[in-house]
């Protein structure tokens, strides 16, 4: 950056830092999926009508841990003064109503006008959201886009780097952490969504190859691991595990919960049973950075101390009652397995809230698998805005990974038009469409025959078509069987990356998989408690 000239405009100095964090291009909806593989992502909205659009996004955003950096085009500061009546307010001369709404869904917020140090506050906030990783507001008048501030302050990238732990208080920590793991006769480690949303992958990596102890996931950590590995156990659901990861996980004399993050559907409804005298987790050192305890505690660790039991062994294998059924019909017990045996390493997957979350649980995954969900916003029609950010960001790094969306009928609905932009950018992702006849997640809950959970039913295969993308480009099938499936996803020809390619796959009505099933009673049993 040694070239850069003395003044630059407010606008390129911000567009430049964001450069410096990867950033390579601004989206909508799409900037959650794109900061899921890139590190860090930003949306431009407009004054009021465009932000508040986007409040339910961003939202999502912070509740899951995601680094966005939202950037508001507001009016100029002089029609701010006078309060004047513009398009996009309320009419009232309150040019502040919409900046309060988004203040508790952003980690910190920043108004570039005339008292601004528009320097220090662009950099203060943009490091605030990467290393906090979650939202951050900037709000950007019309006048200030083009004052001049000091180009040479990009000469001095901003710093990445965590703040340091006072060392006699993290070695404190790891002697703590060492000292339970010596004692204990059957240690397990679980990896959850922070342990992903704040970059100790690498860490966490180490410990699970230098221990071997079993190792789990929860549904929010799934793709934290290497699921290859003979030390993985599967997925911890509290109630709502397969029998033997349950007992396994619960059985444990010490469990090294790390990037916990307990919310209702990844905890099975609140059923964790893992006392906390038997929890190492991150919030019971409060002001201690989890990254440098990790590096710590593995350089540190005396494996002639630590005992290691077996794990359950897990696989994609169809349940008996799969394998032994008659029936051609594509249910969730058998396509899961079975999609689990077709994945590749280094897959990005993306899954919408409903049934798609739920039966990925039953999958193990190849190495280097990334995948992407709202488990806890839960937001329907997300992971279609989602694969755009990804399978852009796929694109712009410019390595071969394909980037696969599983999404009900119902969650494309809300936010197909998506699709469109991926057509325009020339993304090949690979949708497959699961055509249940409804909202079936509902189903389960709440009213399995009520008129609210039918929608109607379009021509999904048509939908590239109809968005105008290239026929020598694109790709469109229909599966109802599986024979059909299988023959689909042994054709070489397909899922090549080449193509954008769409997969409308016809399910039974009244089908979901065993985990959501179980969800649906405990959370139907849950709010009979809470008398909800």
């Amino acid at each position: 950056m040694s070239g850069e000239a003395a003044e630059i405009t407010v606008g390129a100095y911000l567009c430049k830092r964001l450069h410096e964090f990867g950033v390579r291009g601004v989206h909508g909806y799409a900037a959650d999926g794109y900061a899921r593989i890139k590190g860090m992502s930003a949306l431009i909205t407009t004054f009021g009508v465009g932000e508040l659009s986007a409040l339910a996004a961003v939202a999502g955003s912070y509740s899951e841990h995601v680094p966005v950096v939202h950037i508001v085009g507001v009016p100029n500061t002089a029609s701010q003064k006078q309060q004047l009546l513009l398009h996009h307010t309320l009419g009232n001369g309150d040019f502040r109503v919409f900046s309060d709404m988004s203040k508790s869904i952003s980690e910190t917020f920043c108004t570039l006008n005339e008292a601004a140090d528009y320097v220090k506050e662009i950099d203060r906030v943009l490091r605030t959201c990467w290393v906090r990783a979650r939202p951050v507001y900037i709000a950007l008048p019309t006048n200030t886009v083009f004052q001049k501030v000091d180009g040479s302050r990009l000469k001095k990238p901003i710093p990445f780097e965590l703040d340091l732990n006072p060392e006699d208080v993290e070695q404190e920590v790891v002697d703590q952490i060492l000292d339970l793991m010596y004692k204990s006769q059957n240690t397990v480690i679980l990896a959850d969504a922070c342990s992903i949303r704040h970059r100790v992958l690498d860490e966490l990596h180490q410990l699970v190859m230098k221990t071997n102890l079993p190792t789990f996931v929860t549904p929010m950590g799934k793709g934290a691991v290497n699921e290859t590995l003979g030390s993985f156990g599967g997925v911890y659901v509290g109630d709502v595990s397969r029998k033997d990861v349950k007992e396994t996980v619960e059985g444990a004399d010490l469990v090294l919960f790390v990037g916990g993050l307990v919310t209702d559907f990844n905890s099975g409804g609140f059923t964790f049973h893992i006392p906390r005298n038997k929890t190492v987790r991150y919030a019971e050192f409060p002001g201690i950075t989890m990254k440098y305890v990790m590096q710590r505690l593995v350089n540190q660790i005396d494996m002639s101390k630590i005992k290691v039991t077996p794990t359950t062994i897990i696989d994609n294998i169809l349940p008996m009652r799969e394998r032994q059924s008659m029936t051609q019909d594509i249910t969730h017990a058998w396509m899961w397995p079975t999609l689990g045996q077709w994945l590749r390493e280094k897959d990005v997957v993306i899954t919408e809230t409903g049934t798609a979350i739920f039966g990925l649980l039953e999958t193990r995954f190849p190495a280097d698998v990334t995948a992407i969900s709202q488990v806890l916003w839960g937001s329907i029609g997300y992971s279609v805005g989602a694969l755009q950010g990804a399978a852009l960001a796929v694109h712009e790094q410019k390595v071969e990974r394909r980037v696969i969306l599983f999404v009900g009928e119902g969650s494309l609905q809300l936010s197909a038009q998506e699709i469109s932009t991926i057509i325009r950018h020339g993304l090949t992702p690979i949708i497959f469409v699961l055509n249940n006849d409804g909202y079936s997640s509902e189903r389960k809950i709440h009213g399995a025959e009520a008129k609210y959970n039918d929608i109607h039913e379009w021509k999904y295969t048509k939908l590239l078509d109809l968005f105008n993308a290239n026929p020598e480009k694109s790709k469109t099938y229909q599966v109802r069987t599986k024979t059909e499936m299988e023959k689909l996803l042994m054709n070489k020809s397909f899922a090549t990356g080449k193509y954008i390619e769409l997969v409308e796959v016809f399910m039974p009505k009244q089908d979901a998989p065993r985990a959501l099933e179980v969800t649906a009673q405990n959370t139907a049993r849950l709010n009979k408690v809470l008398n909800v």
